[in-house]
Formats: structure tokens, C-alpha cells, sequence
């Protein structure tokens, strides 16, 4: 067995995105020793150059499967993983159920990193991006919430949870945008600079007051009930990794779950698409929040903490956040209209959040 540690390989001046040093294809061939099965063929269907991890899709004499190389600390994939087992076995959920090796587990444990085989969904189809293709989608996730409740992790897994986190996002926020001033005007001749800095005020007084609403909000009596009420969110839940099957709604690549404020994860979906919209469409998000609501109850709390995480500047931090590494290679001309159209949607944002609060009877009035 190879004693080699894997590394991202980012900086190998990589042929192609699907690109795969030698070295970990080999170590593949190693892993896939443990499984009962004979391999006929390997594609590479995805990478993470810059972390160190890829997918395979194998043909065995089996059927297909795939193979997983992920790129986290094997104390955190143990968590992911015991998570993927718990759905499928115990909650019937519609995720890829894991191939167990010859010695019954379920997972490799090579080089540093976890490999798994899971089994691959040929008739997997993208959803359409019209308003029923996300109802569709927001329904899906309601499910895999709900379905998420109870679980624990293995005994040798991490406790992964970002549900103690929220006031610390919120406060990191708000410090990255005084960054992103200070950056706009020590490069005051980029083409963004004057865009930065005529709204990053706006948004910094919004980050603080969306802090203001946490610390009164019922955030603290979600947290004592605990993770296994809380459940687990996907982090990365979209087009891409909730698919349609002949047999129903696939959620896949659970990587990066975590304990949570589930609804976290609509409230990235509807970001998201007010952003490909170009507006705020109360009905749209009317749609979304009402489909994820049929497969998972929204209560009253959890709605509050949606509408305070919408008030966050969400896309405008998002489109910054990569500044800091390079002023001049992200401050363009392209970022700088960008800015503005997220400037104009913000604008559109607070009649709407206005809407929705009142959507829920008592609901507190969004200022």
C-alpha cells in the first residue's frame, strides 16, 4: 500500500478541469482492491483541483457506481458519510446509497483521505430553472430536512455543526465590508472602487442591524433544542445536486452537510434566484417558501430567522468577498456592473421581506 499523502494539484498546469495526477489514480486502483467487485471502466466526471478531492464514475460487473475521493479531514467525511448511511437505511431518503467494502464498511481510509463507492443514478435529469422546476426543488429540500432529524454521528466522526455560528457569520461580515472600503480606496483607479464605496456604508448598517434582529430574535431557544432537532443542511443544495430520477427527487454530493439552521439552505436557493430573475418576485418566493413548507413545516421561529438571514447584503458580499485576495485582477469593469445591478436588486429587497413578514400572523415588520 502506498504511503503517499494526497494534495490538491491546483498548480500542475492541469491539461484539462478533469484532470487527475497519475499518483491518485493509482492509489484508486488500490482502494477499489476492497471492494467485491471487477471495475471495466473509470471516468473522471468531477475535481476539486484546489482541495484534493474527484469523482469517478466506475462500470463494474455490478452495474455502475461511483467512486469518491473527498478532499476534507477523514474526521469530517466520517460525519458526511454516517450521515448519507443514516438517510438512505434509516429514513428511506432519496440519496445514493453507500457500496459497502469486502470487510463491511463503509469507506477506504488511504493516503490520508476517505474514498467511497456509492451508487450511481443513471437516470438522473437537471430540473428545469422555470418557477415549477424550483418549487419541484424546494419541495425536495423540505423533505431532505425533515428526513435529516435524529441523526448522530459515528463515534469517530467530528461533530460538524455551524448552528453556534450565526452571530460570528454576521460579525465576520460586517468586518469584511469594512475591509472591502479600505480596499476600494487604496485602489481608488479601479474600475469598481466608486461603486464599493457609494453602497458599502448601506450595507455595513444593514449587517448591523441584521446582528441587532439575531440577538433579539428566538435564536437562542432553536439552539437548545439541540442538533438532532436542528437537522442538517446541505450547504451546496442546487440544480446541480438535487436531480430527478425515474423513481423520484435525488439529492447527492453530501459532502459538506452540516448541523444547522436548516432554512439556511432555502434562503441560499432564494438568493439565488432573485439573482438570475434580476428582481424581487414576491411571488416567485411566495411559491418557494410555500413548496418547501408542504414537505417540511415552517414554524413560526424558523420563519423569523429566514427573513432576518434575506435582510443580510447576501449577493453583494458574495460578489467581494474575492477582492481581498486580488485587488486588481477581480476589481474589473464586469465586477463593477455587477455591483450595480445588486445595488438596484437591493433596492427592490425590502418591500418585499416587508411582504412576507406580514405573510405570517404576528410576524414581526421588517424595517
Amino acid at each position: 500500500m502506498t504511503d503517499q499523502t494526497i494534495k490538491p494539484w491546483a498548480e500542475e498546469n492541469a491539461p484539462d478541469s478533469l484532470y487527475v495526477p497519475e499518483y491518485i489514480e493509482d492509489i484508486a486502483q488500490e482502494v477499489l482492491a476492497f471492494y467485491d467487485f471487477n471495475v471495466h471502466q473509470m471516468t473522471v466526471m468531477a475535481t476539486k483541483d484546489k482541495k484534493g478531492g474527484a469523482i469517478w464514475k466506475i462500470e463494474t460487473d455490478q452495474g455502475p457506481f461511483s467512486l469518491k475521493l473527498l478532499h476534507r479531514r477523514p474526521t469530517h467525511s466520517k460525519f458526511s458519510l454516517g450521515a448519507q448511511e443514516y438517510l438512505v437505511k434509516e429514513q428511506k431518503a432519496k440519496v445514493p446509497a453507500i457500496i459497502k467494502t469486502i470487510d463491511g464498511e463503509n469507506y477506504v481510509e488511504m493516503c490520508g483521505k476517505i474514498w467511497f463507492v456509492a451508487k450511481w443514478i443513471e437516470t438522473l435529469q437537471p430540473l428545469p430553472e422555470d418557477l415549477e422546476g424550483t418549487k419541484i426543488l424546494c419541495h425536495a429540500l423540505g423533505e431532505f430536512h425533515k428526513l435529516s432529524h435524529g441523526y448522530v454521528p459515528p463515534a469517530d466522526a467530528e461533530h460538524i455543526s455551524r448552528l453556534h455560528r450565526w452571530p460570528r457569520t454576521y460579525e465576520r461580515i460586517e468586518k469584511k465590508l469594512g475591509w472591502f472600503r479600505n480596499i476600494a480606496i487604496a485602489y481608488s483607479d479601479m474600475p469598481a472602487s466608486s461603486t464599493i464605496l457609494s453602497a458599502v456604508d448601506m450595507f455595513e448598517n444593514q449587517t448591523r442591524e441584521a446582528r441587532v434582529r439575531l440577538e433579539n430574535s428566538p435564536y437562542n431557544k432553536i439552539l437548545a433544542k439541540g442538533t438532532k432537532e436542528a437537522g442538517l443542511v446541505h450547504q451546496d443544495y442546487g440544480w446541480s445536486n438535487a436531480q430527478l430520477a425515474e423513481d423520484g427527487m435525488y439529492v447527492i454530493d453530501l459532502d459538506g452537510v452540516s448541523y444547522d439552521i436548516t432554512i439556511r439552505d432555502l434562503r441560499k436557493l432564494i438568493i439565488d434566484r432573485m439573482h438570475y430573475l434580476k428582481k424581487w418576485d414576491i411571488d416567485w418566493i411566495r411559491a418557494m417558501i410555500q413548496a418547501y413548507d408542504q414537505a417540511n413545516p415552517i414554524s413560526d421561529e424558523v420563519y423569523e430567522m429566514l427573513l432576518i438571514d434575506l435582510s443580510l447584503p447576501n449577493l453583494f458580499y458574495k460578489e467581494l468577498k474575492f477582492i481581498v485576495y486580488s485587488p486588481t485582477t477581480f476589481m474589473t469593469e464586469k465586477l463593477d456592473e455587477e455591483l450595480q445591478l445588486i445595488i438596484e436588486l437591493d433596492k427592490q429587497k425590502w418591500p418585499v421581506l416587508e411582504e412576507l413578514a406580514s405573510d405570517r400572523k404576528g410576524g414581526k415588520t421588517v424595517t
